[in-house]
């Protein structure tokens, strides 16, 4: 079932609209996600790139994660907000901040990746899969 979802960043600068279906939503508590969200973890939604129109203009930052992949973060030049990410082992795949989303009660994240980085003071709800590393997301979606 397709899944309407908007959302932007901070100052408004960068919408997005969506309509297809969500391939995945999780909470990633990596190093990385948790850097460059600023808080113990990042949520993400992922969705085929084609079914999400984008306005506005982001601004990338490309880092390898510990597979390798490199990962493209896109935030809002204007105010910073984080918006979406991409990975190089899942191209036509984008996922977008849940902390992004216009209304997040619209998705429920299903999954935990990189349990074992969680600082000792986050919550893991465990009432979904937890998973001590990483998934690999593009075999999970074959």
């Amino acid at each position: 079932m397709a899944t309407t979802l908007e959302g932007g960043c901070l100052c408004g600068a960068v919408r997005y609209r969506t309509g297809g279906e969500i391939a995945a939503a999780g909470h990633c508590f990596c190093t990385d996600c948790r850097r460059a969200s600023g808080t113990s973890h990042g949520t993400h939604v992922a969705m085929k790139e084609a079914d999400v129109e984008l306005s506005g203009e982001l601004r990338f930052f490309d880092k390898p994660a510990d597979s390798g992949n490199i990962v493209s973060r896109g935030f809002c030049p204007e105010c910073g907000a984080a918006v979406l990410s991409r990975n190089a082992a899942m191209p036509g795949m984008v996922f977008l901040r849940a902390s992004s989303l216009d209304d997040p009660e619209l998705i429920a994240p299903a999954m935990t990746v990189f349990a074992s980085r969680a600082p000792g003071w986050a919550h893991i709800d465990d009432s979904h899969p937890v998973f001590p590393g990483e998934l690999d997301f593009a075999a999970a979606m074959r």
